[in-house]
């Protein structure tokens, strides 16, 4: 008993407590904790597009192209949106989304492809869904009407993640996707952009792609829908007067798309061969899951600090499990927008 009594003296002394501080602290009382951060609030769904980066400069637009392009912007978010509202799933308002801009001959994406130096036109595509990390992609389609489906089909119709030119094709036509003559996808303006480029290649025998708007193009989509299901989507013709089958980051997940339900959504366009030696697409999310970063924060430095040092140029839209959304690029423009409820934005120049 004497020691007893010893050893709570001797406790008292060490942590400088009278015995009445003891008697009066409530018996239950559970450890003082740090203050929880409370959980952001989330968005009943959101979606955000891109329809390329480059050299976009309100003085090379004329208004009716500008009101063109921001026309096709607002109806590509408003397939996706009706699908949300709905409740329908993020993966099928990316593809409604994508669709619509793989549609019109205005953007880096089927109809509007670009063509290659042998006068083709190779598309690639991808598609990641956030649930699952499941994801799908294809590479130097020629034939394919909208890739975006096809991407989507690898992933849900086939035990494989990327499937490339004939076989890709053969694989698509096996599941009743809608395969055209390539002829379909020629625009006299991308076929006038090939032949400049040729001319400057003739000219300038050190340099292939001297002109940088050759590198950027590309359509994408991200969507969290009701259920908190992030997809992502990504469709392009790649680069202008490219050769050997090149293939850039658009099909290759974690470069130019990737999806995380306890993340983010990212859909990526650029200067492909940096967004895959960056692995772009996948650092934003490992960028927030790892260093706790928030979207807009990682999203800045990514592309305005890693991208610049590396000499990459472009940019990416992007949301996180909340619906928030990021739309960072180094070049002189972008074709961009989201959705939200109530809230509605689409830009292209740099703001």
């Amino acid at each position: 008993m004497l020691k007893s009594t010893l050893y709570t003296l001797l406790f008292l002394t060490v942590f400088g407590l009278t015995a009445c501080e003891v008697a009066d602290a409530p018996e239950n009382e559970a450890p003082a904790t740090a203050d929880e951060t409370p959980e952001p609030e989330k968005a009943e769904y959101a979606m955000v597009i891109h329809g390329g980066a480059g050299t976009i400069l309100k003085e090379n637009m004329t208004p009716e192209k500008e009101q063109e392009y921001t026309e096709t912007l607002n109806a590509a978010l408003d397939a996706g949106e009706a699908v949300l509202k709905q409740g329908g799933s993020a993966a099928d308002a990316v593809v409604a989304t994508i669709m619509i801009m793989e549609n019109s001959p205005l953007f880096n994406a089927g109809k509007g492809a670009v063509f290659t130096h042998e006068g083709r036109n190779e598309m690639d595509a991808s598609f990641m869904e956030g649930a699952t990390l499941n994801a799908g992609a294809v590479g130097g389609v020629t034939n394919l009407k909208n890739p975006i489906l096809a991407a989507r089909s690898v992933m849900e119709d086939s035990p494989h993640v990327l499937l490339t030119g004939k076989g890709a094709e053969q694989f698509a036509a096996d599941q009743g996707l809608e395969v055209v003559d390539p002829k379909y996808f020629y625009t006299e303006r991308r076929w006038e952009s090939l032949q400049k480029a040729l001319e400057e290649e003739k000219e300038s025998m050190s340099e292939v792609y001297r002109n940088p708007d050759y590198k950027y193009g590309t359509v994408g989509c991200v969507a969290l829908d009701k259920a908190g299901n992030i997809v992502a989507g990504t469709s392009t013709g790649g680069m202008t007067n490219k050769r050997w089958n090149r293939i850039g980051d658009s099909p290759i997940i974690g470069a130019g798309t990737y999806a995380n339900n306890n993340t983010c959504g990212v859909s990526c366009t650029g200067h492909g061969e940096f967004f895959i030696r960056y692995a772009v697409a996948y650092d934003l999310s490992a960028m927030m899951e790892y260093k706790g970063m928030g979207i807009q924060e990682a999203a800045d430095m990514i592309v305005n600090k890693k991208l610049v040092d590396a000499g990459g140029s472009g940019g990416f839209v992007a949301l996180d499990k909340y619906g928030n959304i990021a739309m960072p690029f180094n070049t002189p423009g972008m074709y961009r927008g989201y959705a939200k409820p109530g809230e509605r934005v689409v830009k292209i120049y740099e703001e």
